[in-house]
């Protein structure tokens, strides 16, 4: 069975790096084709990989199940690519996935091979749940982008109500005492009702080289929600730096705003 989508770079450009994306509780691989392809249209070669079925209160077993789609996420590039993976190989995690792969990064091993570059960590849920009131409900609390909360509601495999249990405490422990050496991008939105922000600007302190980005009015689905657009650009901003030694390539001067 497929447990991947691909997003390929246009045709005469040069692939600027890899980028696999897991997503979060409820969602599809289809819930990031409009992330996938625009991350695509900038040269970024993209795979999204479905998120284990091993549940998370197993964290060893989910790990491991992660790890190896992931391999085989990262080996399929390579082998289908005339000059191997492009490089840099980078991992993006939403929700679930987030916290999945912040712990995998932190006690995984740099010789692993889907060990990445960077990591894009998005969403990261604190320890609270979120119960709602039916689906209208969830997806106030995913997106308010009216594009995706159509695409939620049009995906029939959209597991409903995947956000009303908590993410086991022994996973986020582990997610947030990640002290991994490679760059992190951390997304959160300001309006994320799963999100703990204290907890999130900490483990940003903790890691050795961290950048978090509060998006003024997105939900839990930071990636998806109506600010996507400013989103992406951050998340490319982060890419191409990560090519230049996290050098930016632009630096504002003189601005009044």
């Amino acid at each position: 069975m497929t447990q991947s989508t691909d997003h390929h770079v246009p045709d005469g450009l040069r692939t600027r790096g890899t980028v696999v994306v897991v997503p979060g509780r409820g969602e599809t691989r289809a819930t990031y084709a409009r992330f996938g392809s625009r991350l695509a249209h900038d040269a970024y070669r993209v795979r999204v990989v479905d998120l284990p079925a091993a549940g998370p209160a197993a964290v060893a077993p989910f790990l491991d199940a992660l790890a190896r789609r992931l391999s085989a996420a990262v080996e399929g590039i390579a082998a289908e690519t005339p000059d191997g993976l492009p490089r840099p190989p980078v991992l993006v995690g939403a929700d679930l996935g987030a916290a999945g792969l912040a712990a995998l990064v932190a006690t995984g091993s740099s010789a692993a091979a889907w060990w990445p570059q960077a990591a894009v960590l998005a969403g990261l849920p604190g320890n609270g749940s979120r119960t709602g009131d039916g689906w209208e409900d969830e997806l106030d609390i995913r997106t308010h982008c009216p594009t995706h909360r159509g695409v939620l509601t049009g995906d029939a495999a959209v597991e409903r109500g995947a956000l009303a249990g908590a993410v086991p405490q022994d996973l986020l422990d582990a997610a947030y005492e990640n002290a991994a050496g490679i760059p992190h991008l951390l997304l959160v939105g300001d309006a994320d009702p799963l999100a703990d922000r204290d907890v999130i600007a900490r483990a940003a302190k903790t890691l050795p080289k961290a950048r978090l980005t509060v998006v003024r009015g997105a939900h839990h689905d930071v990636l998806n929600d109506l600010q996507h657009r400013s989103v992406a650009a951050e998340i490319v901003t982060f890419l191409e730096a990560l090519r230049n030694e996290l050098v930016p390539a632009v630096t504002v001067e003189i601005s009044a705003w």
